[in-house]
């Protein structure tokens, strides 16, 4: 639906994921009988959940973890793990420091060079545990250390930055990554993203990433969409991506995963991107909060430490649980951030969903009432007025 912003600019509706709701149907199913496996490539995961690439939600530790688990959790390779030795006493200083000192003191600590020997040991110490090695860099990152990732026996890597295209103009003295032929010369399956267009999506797809990452600074420790103005709102955002999807199917028979990226708290966000088209999902605060994260109980974003236009900020969102309690439970809280797919499951059986694909099928309605019913709860319940 197109709405006149004045004389000369029209815009689009769009919807975010606090505005809708999922519709149960005519049957329901047990949620032990729901199947919620997904496929990267040809890595298979029951758990359709991915562990954003951040500094305080990811070290080998949490990647072992949540391969254990049988979900994911994927290594920034341009962060503090890979320009120290031991980040221990790095993580520390990060969380002991003011909010006036913090931006200043991570663009000196990211500063330090990251050093391609730190690459392979990470890979190598995940891999040696039996897990799965899944790592992000930026585009720029790729094509420096490609290689070095290929040959340290990663099974999965994500190319990502604030926004990915395969038509990006350069000055002259920068080539570009050529997304093609590194997805074609890489032995490995190479995720592409972000991005929030279905046009965009299509041309990756063709460019032949293995999945695709939707989502433009959502997420609550971006500040992309205030210092930048991007974005698209993720309902719609996956949903316009997941038509690429079908359509990009319908005309190669190859099936490539579309992964919501960002602004995603609770259980129920899980599910309505899902039902949104989306295969799975990336996540980041939910997992900062876990007693094995890396972050000292601080969330940070991607951009932080940018020494020119710094896009992200510290949050503190402090301990709730361990990891399984937050992918697994027994949940310790009911707020909706414990046992992720054990509310995935429950919600697939309210609505009659045996797997993801059907899951996707289920109908969604634009509810923004929902929202302000929620939060006139909240505030009955901090009152004690109970409902």
């Amino acid at each position: 639906m197109e709405i006149k912003l004045g004389r000369g600019k029209k815009a689009r509706r769009a919807y975010g994921i606090d505005e809708i709701a999922l519709v149960p149907g005519k049957r329901t199913v047990d949620p032990s009988l729901a199947d919620t496996r997904w496929k990267i490539g040809n890595i298979e995961r029951e758990i359709p959940i991915i562990a954003s690439a951040m500094d305080g939600v990811v070290d080998v530790g949490m990647a072992v973890k949540l391969s254990e688990l049988g979900a994911l959790g994927v290594l920034n390779l341009e962060g503090i793990q890979t320009r120290y030795d031991d980040p221990n006493p790095i993580l520390d200083k990060i969380a002991s420091v003011g909010k006036e000192e913090f931006v200043s003191l991570m663009q000196d600590l990211y500063a330090e060079p990251i050093k391609p020997e730190l690459i392979k040991k990470r890979i190598q110490e995940i891999k040696q545990q039996g897990a799965i090695a899944a790592v992000s860099a930026t585009p720029a990152g790729a094509a420096k250390y490609g290689e070095v990732v290929s040959s340290s026996g990663a099974d999965l890597f994500f190319i990502q930055a604030t926004v990915v295209s395969t038509d990006h103009i350069s000055p002259d003295s920068i080539t570009p990554l050529d997304l093609v032929e590194f997805c074609r010369s890489m032995p490995i399956p190479v995720v592409l993203g972000n991005c929030v267009t279905y046009e965009v999506t299509l041309d990756l797809m063709k460019a032949g990433a293995a999945a695709v990452l939707v989502g433009i600074g959502p997420g609550a420790a971006c500040t992309s969409r205030g210092v930048l103005g991007v974005g698209i709102p993720q309902a719609t955002a996956v949903a316009d991506c997941a038509a690429a999807r079908e359509d990009f199917y319908q005309e190669t028979g190859k099936y490539v995963p579309i992964i919501a990226d960002g602004g995603l708290i609770t259980g129920g966000d899980i599910c309505k991107c899902i039902a949104c088209g989306a295969d799975g999902v990336m996540i980041g605060s939910p997992f900062a909060r876990a007693v094995e994260a890396p972050g000292r109980g601080y969330h940070w974003g991607m951009a932080t430490p940018s020494p020119v236009l710094p896009r992200g900020t510290r949050i503190r969102v402090g301990t709730t649980g361990t990891l399984e309690q937050i992918v697994k439970g027994p949940a310790g809280l009911d707020d909706g951030t414990h046992n992720l797919l054990g509310a995935l499951k429950t919600s697939m059986g309210t609505l009659g969903a045996k797997n993801l694909k059907e899951m996707q099928q289920v109908e969604v309605i634009i509810a923004p009432s929902l929202l302000t019913e929620g939060k006139v709860y909240q505030k009955a319940q901090q009152l004690g007025m109970g409902k």
